[in-house]
């Protein structure tokens, strides 16, 4: 009986272990839930301003449901822009975004490229022409286009080459709430843009407007305690928001208005509140005028803030632990 029962004790173990092997990798002890890459993204920001843009992009680029093939830089607005910074805010945002590839450590490093510094700038900008590139490129992978800051980039690349409005999907941080709109700080830095943008082209727009991105508060308790501590990355990323301009009074939370772009292009838009309307003429005063009822945007009106700031977090954990290996 000992023997007997010896043997099939062996047997057991031995039929588990092949039953071990079989299985996929993932099902392994230790292995990660598996994330298949589901669209390419281009990141455009103004990357000069506030520092929500450069958390933003570093959550894109750590997100696996996504791959981050292009950065475009904006401008900034010369009329609330450091007199420094006024002709040379989008090299200074495509250096910032270079610093923070660097810091990160990323093995394969997406192009940067800046657009114009100022508004109706002569001839093409490097960046535009990145963009139609990147849209005209075959590839099996949807595109998004990300924006969090104005839409001069890609107004100038749909200028450039109209076609790229059929091979890519836009989602951009700005624009007042519906149905008054009104001032609102990506909108008003280049008007004509987003005009070009909304009321002439047909690229499909996903906009979260600022109702909607005011909602991603983050605790700045939270950053010190949370992010700051995980990683040298996440000290580097934690001091960017150390020096606000002079007239900013913080309260007890920083607005992290660019994390939506991460939100709905690489986790999940599912605990997120949309609905489609017929775009808005965007008027004088930045005031939405009648409808252009050929034209449907999908307008975000909640977002799910604990999911976006939590998921960066754990990503920012396991980014550090794979540092240590």
């Amino acid at each position: 009986m000992d023997m007997l029962h010896s043997r099939r004790s062996a047997l057991t173990v031995a039929a588990a272990l092949l039953a071990a092997d079989a299985l996929p990798a993932f099902a392994k002890p230790g292995a990660l839930i598996p994330q298949k890459v589901s669209a390419r993204v281009i990141v455009d920001n103004d990357f000069a301003g506030d520092p929500d843009g450069l958390l933003a992009l570093a959550h894109q680029l750590l997100s696996p449901k996504t791959r981050t093939v292009l950065v475009t830089a904006s401008l900034l607005d010369q009329k609330l822009t450091p007199m420094a910074l006024r002709d040379v805010s989008a090299r200074e945002g495509r250096r910032a975004a270079e610093e923070l590839l660097k810091q990160l450590g990323m093995p394969h490093r997406p192009p940067v490229v800046a657009g114009h510094d100022v508004t109706a700038a002569n001839g093409v900008s490097a960046a535009a022409k990145a963009i139609v590139a990147e849209a005209m490129r075959e590839d099996p992978l949807p595109l998004f286009f990300t924006c969090g800051g104005p839409l001069t980039n890609l107004a100038e690349a749909l200028r450039m080459e109209p076609a790229i409005a059929r091979r890519m999907t836009q989602v951009w941080i700005g624009g007042g709430g519906y149905p008054d709109g009104g001032w609102e700080y990506n909108l008003a830095t280049d008007a004509a843009a987003a005009r070009t943008v909304l009321e002439q082209s047909s690229i499909p727009i996903w906009q979260i407007p600022q109702p909607a991105y005011r909602q991603m508060q983050v605790s700045i308790a939270e950053l010190a305690a949370d992010m700051r501590p995980v990683s040298g990355f996440g000290r580097w990323l934690y001091e960017r928001f150390n020096e606000p301009p002079d007239f900013v009074d913080l309260g007890g939370t920083w607005p992290m208005g660019d994390s939506p772009l991460v939100l709905l292009t690489a986790i999940s838009g599912e605990s997120s509140r949309s609905r489609d309307i017929n775009a808005r003429r965007i008027m004088p005063d930045l005031s939405y005028g009648e409808e252009i009822t050929e034209r449907t945007v999908r307008v975000y009106e909640s977002l799910d803030v604990r999911l976006t700031h939590a998921d960066f977090l754990a990503k920012l954990k396991l980014h550090a632990g794979a540092g240590k290996k």
